[in-house]
Order: structure tokens, then C-alpha cells, then sequence
């Protein structure tokens, strides 16, 4: 399964989202994104405003991995995909408005995430299953 659910689209709206990236020794970055955001059913699209590690480590290596937990719920997804860089394009001028319309620094450029596979981040029996 690779659709997000209208409940996996609730806990992006409403819980703080974290990337998780690897640089080119396979050493793991994980940090907040807080302008992850819904781009349709099957992308996630964040606004790279630092362009520190994650940014690096997504130029050298485009699979990355979201995280997103409602702690109150013990509930979450984990969604793994392939990152696309858009920094001349509309995706990129939409992003530029997001930020200036949220009051967030001008962007390094916009950042686009395939989702191919999805998990569930729950407590219990289903922690780390596919979602199917």
C-alpha cells in the first residue's frame, strides 16, 4: 500500500513530522520537519529552509523515510520513499508562498516524497507492519 488514508492524512495535518535520511556512509540523520505537508494521495512534500544535513544527505542518497506519531493515540505511520528536489518549478514557487504565507524562512527548495511503502508506528501486535 502506498495511499494515504484519510487518518494518516489527519495525524500529517495535525502531528509534527520527522525525516529520516542517511548520508553517503550509510550514517542515519533523523530531525523535524514542520513544513511537512500533503502534496496528493501518494506524495509528501516538505519545504528544505536550512540546507544543513538532511538537505545534503537527500542530494546523495533520495530514499528517505517520515515519521509521524499521535503520542495521546500511541498511534503512528512510518512512510518510506524516494525524494525529488524541485527548486525551479511551480512545486518550488508554491512552496516560496507556503513559507512567506506561514512566516517561515525563503526555502532551499522544495522537496518531494514518493511514498512507496507504509508502515504502522503503533504500540502493540501491529508496530512495524506494512499497512496493506
Amino acid at each position: 500500500m502506498n495511499k494515504l488514508t484519510s487518518d494518516m492524512k489527519e495525524m500529517l495535518k495535525n502531528q509534527l513530522s520527522f525525516l529520516s535520511t542517511t548520508d553517503g556512509d550509510n550514517n542515519p540523520q533523523i530531525g523535524p520537519k514542520g513544513s511537512m505537508r500533503i502534496l496528493d494521495d501518494q506524495h509528501l512534500l516538505y519545504d528544505e529552509h536550512t540546507g544543513k544535513q538532511a538537505w545534503k544527505n537527500v542530494q546523495t542518497n533520495p530514499k528517505v523515510a517520515v515519521a509521524v506519531v499521535d503520542h495521546d493515540a500511541y498511534k503512528g505511520f512510518r512512510f518510506e520513499g524516494i525524494a525529488e528536489i524541485h527548486q525551479d518549478d511551480q512545486i518550488f514557487k508554491d512552496a516560496e508562498e507556503f513559507a512567506a504565507g506561514n512566516h517561515l524562512p525563503h526555502p532551499v527548495a522544495a522537496v518531494v516524497i514518493k511514498i512507496e511503502r507504509i508502515f504502522y508506528l503503533d504500540a502493540g501486535p501491529k508496530a512495524g507492519e506494512p499497512v496493506e
